[in-house]
């Protein structure tokens, strides 16, 4: 229909969640992303045709920036250090990316599977700021899927 149009999502509104538990006290998530990585193969007696072959999918490095750090994240990425020390299986779950519409409904949500914690960086501590408790936590993940 001529005239109307759909604003786009805005990347200001969103929810993290992780296993029904909602994380929502991040101000800024970065590294949603996945690359087709490619081998780059020379064919035999021919010295200019390099061939481009698909070799598989990786997946970015989510950042969640500026927030709280919920009892049970930590957790989790106290298990996932522990599962190091002992050599025992990584203990990954399943976070979901919430994005809201400028009325607060969802609008999109995306699964990243096989997610697990690989680093905490905690906030620089300055008795005359009022700094949040974590300035960022970094999660691994396999996969994205829009649900």
């Amino acid at each position: 229909m001529l005239g109307s149009r759909e604003d786009p999502l805005l990347g200001h509104r969103f929810l993290v969640e992780c296993e029904g538990i909602l994380v929502a006290g991040f101000q800024e998530v970065s590294g949603l992303e996945l690359t087709l990585e490619v081998e780059e193969v020379s064919e035999g007696g021919s010295n200019d045709l390099v061939y481009r072959l698909p070799k598989g999918v990786k997946a970015g490095t989510l950042v969640l920036k500026r927030g709280l750090c919920q009892a049970e994240l930590w957790e989790w990425f106290r298990e996932v250090q522990k599962a190091l020390s002992f050599r025992r299986p990584l203990t990954t779950r399943t976070l979901y990316l919430v994005i809201l519409d400028s009325a607060g409904e969802e609008a999109l949500r995306l699964a990243l599977n096989g997610a697990y914690p690989v680093k905490w960086t905690g906030p620089e501590l300055k008795a005359e700021t009022a700094s949040v408790a974590l300035e960022s936590l970094e999660l691994a993940y396999l996969g994205v899927e829009k649900i």
